[in-house]
């Protein structure tokens, strides 16, 4: 096989004790993880040695669910974990090639906020930030910002438009040679160099300016991970970056089509938009190894917390007066995610699943695709995706850490390398370089662009 130019885009997705959410209880898993911090850097360090292009910390400002018996025999990320962005500053340190991506929600927080800290991190990073646009999607997030309750789904995806826009203007305020620093003359900036925003909108109202220099790579990597016809919209106009959650192949092609057709109307092309859905690998050297691990974590899943974590990704949806081994009721529309509530109904009816069944089925993935199997039908599975078009990389959700990491590392990396889709070095210093995205050229560059 010849080499293939297109290159899979890999990130290590990060929950602190691993995807499965039994993880914690894993013989092998660092159960203090959310508050260790040199479990965080072997696997910065371990996933940068593979080459992976960035690491992805979920987040969220709150946690989950009023069940307190399920959230004390869980440790997701909702119950104690770093807050990502000073984690990812502190890994900056410790690493030198690989991206890092944080979540932070335009639901609570402020565009200048927002701007101030990724450019930052930016800087400290040397151009290997991203920023993971969400709204937020949990009423219990609400509640610790002065609301009674979540905002509307359409109200905040207009909201999350403005404040892409307001944080992009912001990121905007300084061209790259604003600051000459020039001790001779005593001049530290250059004012026609400084442009003040001045933003008044709907939501918002941010004179500027910045008061960080334009980051290294122009604009810190812009993510994005709504799948809703607005989350799309949202997309296709702002992110660079794309995680999503798709059961089958059909699926993942039919939305991958569906993004990078939408682009045209922004301006852009499909290589400006990279697309990496979600797999949680489990491998093995045998099937039969695979298929042990998957029981042994399988095994540890407690009801009450399988239970609450299915009601939680329903949209909030109370399904404890059901019988566990009956279908799946019918379900009112969630103000939660939407996508991701239509993508387990989709799934519950389709394989005729059982509500005990369905939170088994999602206790790892939570709705992403599922691999339990060798090195070979895992990198099979990913190539088919990728050379077929349904995804430009993957967002790689190890079952448990750090080993379920190493484990994709040694048995899976060397697989894709053999196969030429998949780099042996980093091609450059930065994110964007090594996502093969452009720079974001300065608005007051543009004319001289074109002359």
């Amino acid at each position: 096989m010849g080499i293939n130019a297109r290159q899979l885009k890999l990130g290590a997705f990060l929950y602190p004790t691993g995807h499965h959410v039994a993880a914690w209880r894993h013989p092998d898993a660092q159960a203090d993880a959310g508050s260790n911090f040199a479990h965080y850097v072997e696997l910065a360090k371990l996933a940068e040695a593979a080459k992976f292009d960035l690491i992805f910390m979920a987040d969220g400002v709150g946690t989950r669910g009023n069940d307190t018996e399920a959230l004390s025999r869980t440790a997701t990320r909702y119950v104690a974990q770093f807050e990502p962005i000073t984690l990812l500053s502190a890994l900056a340190a410790v690493t030198k090639r690989i991206g890092f991506v944080a979540t932070a929600s335009t639901s609570y927080n402020e565009p200048y906020h927002i701007a101030r800290k990724f450019a930052s991190l930016d800087h400290i990073s040397g151009g290997r930030a991203g920023w993971n646009l969400v709204t937020s999607s949990s009423e219990h997030e609400a509640h610790n910002f002065g609301r009674d309750e979540h905002y509307a789904h359409a109200e905040r995806y207009a909201r999350a438009e403005e404040f892409a826009d307001v944080v992009r203007g912001l990121w905007d305020t300084w061209e790259d040679d604003a600051f000459p620093r020039d001790k001779q003359s005593g001049v530290f900036y250059d004012p026609d160099k400084q442009h003040i925003l001045n933003h008044t909108g709907q939501f918002f109202k941010v004179r500027g300016p910045l008061n960080v220099a334009r980051a290294p790579q122009g604009h810190p990597v812009v993510v994005q991970a709504g799948s809703s016809e607005p989350g799309k919209e949202l997309a296709a106009r702002t992110a660079e970056v794309v995680f999503t959650a798709h059961q089958t192949f059909e699926d993942a092609r039919s939305f991958y089509t569906d993004l990078k057709s939408r682009l045209g109307k922004y301006g852009r092309d499909g290589e400006t938009l990279k697309i990496m859905p979600g797999i949680f690998p489990v491998v093995g050297r045998t099937i039969a190894e695979a298929e042990e691990k998957f029981e042994q974590i399988q095994e540890l899943i407690h009801p009450v917390v399988g239970l609450s974590l299915l009601s939680g990704m329903a949209g909030g949806i109370d399904l404890s007066a059901h019988p566990l081994d009956g279908p799946i009721p019918e379900v009112p529309e969630t103000n939660a995610s939407k996508s991701r509530q239509q993508l387990l109904l989709d799934l519950a009816r389709r394989e005729k699943l059982t509500i005990r069944q369905l939170y088994l089925r999602i206790a790892g993935a939570r709705g992403h695709r599922q691999i339990v199997g060798t090195a070979a039908q895992i990198a099979d599975e990913m190539q088919h995706w990728f050379d077929d078009g349904a995804a430009d990389g993957f967002n790689i959700m190890p079952p448990h850490l750090p080993v379920g990491l190493r484990d994709f590392v040694d048995l899976v990396i060397p697989e894709l390398r053999c196969r030429k889709i998949f780099r042996s070095e980093y091609e450059g210093g930065t994110l964007r370089e090594n996502l093969g995205l452009r720079v974001p050229q300065h608005p007051a560059r543009h004319p001289l662009a074109a002359e």
